[in-house]
């Protein structure tokens, strides 16, 4: 089972007063990098998410949008300093005592001194919270991974058609290699005819130049290679984990292969092959950076 990628995935989840919202996207990326947006609040689960986030993606580069949001008239209330108030007061009568004036503060202004009256969060239970955020954080991550299966069962199928159409070309060029040479003997045998005209043909010296030719275009190694890494990209499409990099280096030791084809062919329809091959291979290539 392969995966791409790209992804994305929503969970919105509701618990008594409070409500959470998650969602993620993914692009391509060499390794594994995810930017979390959230309230403030919630940064001290940011090393949880990110574990979490591990066990669903091992590539790209994913982006996390949480919001959250709890309306409990109870979170925030208000609290009274009667020390603080009480030496305020102190201090408020010493002044008058001392100028000779009337303390004329009311309740009103003094309650507006500094830290006489402050607004509080009520402290919630950090692993019940957590709780509440994991269970939507594994939605979204759920919902996020199928979404890569889906797109890397497309691209399995998609490359697994690129790789048959290789192994054809591959298939032509070695049927195509015999006919070069026996039209090559044919050729050379016609010309020395005409410059020799009835002169008997030294075969030994046709044989010796028709091996000479044939060292020079053989391509047996590159098609044995060729079909060996064919035969490899197939068996990692079938295998579970992140299989990217492993293609990916595949891919470029198909295009050496083709490269060297192409140099050697001395034929159209071979050359014309090997380009063909160096297309799909090329196309393969841009698929493969889809693959986590």
């Amino acid at each position: 089972m392969i995966k791409s990628m790209t992804g994305f995935g929503r969970c919105e989840q509701s618990e008594g007063t409070r409500t959470i919202t998650i969602e993620m996207k993914s692009v391509n990326h060499r390794y594994l990098e995810a930017g979390i947006k959230m309230p403030k609040k919630l940064n001290i689960f940011e090393a949880r998410m990110r574990e979490v986030l591990k066990k669903y993606a091992q590539r790209g580069k994913i982006d996390i949008f949480i919001s959250y949001e709890d309306t409990a008239d109870s979170n925030v209330h208000l609290k009274y300093n009667s020390d603080l108030a009480a030496e305020y007061m102190n201090i408020l009568d010493s002044m008058a005592e001392q100028f000779g004036k009337q303390n004329d503060i009311t309740i009103t202004s003094l309650s507006r001194y500094p830290e006489v009256i402050t607004m509080q969060e009520e402290t919630e239970d950090e692993e019940e919270l957590w709780a509440f955020i994991s269970k939507a954080l594994e939605n979204a991550c759920s919902q996020f991974e199928q979404t890569r299966i889906l797109e890397g069962t497309n691209l399995k199928n998609d490359l697994q058609d690129k790789l048959n159409h290789m192994e054809e070309l591959v298939d032509f060029i070695e049927s195509r290699s015999p006919q070069i040479m026996k039209e090559y003997r044919s050729k050379l045998e016609n010309k020395v005819t005409q410059l020799l005209g009835d002169t008997q043909i030294d075969e030994s010296r046709i044989a010796t130049e028709v091996i000479i030719y044939a060292d020079k275009i053989c391509v047996d190694e590159e098609t044995v290679r060729l079909r060996s890494h064919i035969s490899h990209a197939r068996k990692c499409l079938e295998e579970t984990g992140g299989i990217g990099r492993k293609m990916d280096f595949i891919a470029q030791e198909m295009n050496r292969e083709s490269n060297t084809i192409l140099s050697k062919a001395n034929d159209i329809e071979i050359s014309n092959a090997a380009i063909d091959l160096k297309t799909l291979i090329e196309k393969v290539r841009e698929q493969i950076q889809n693959i986590e």
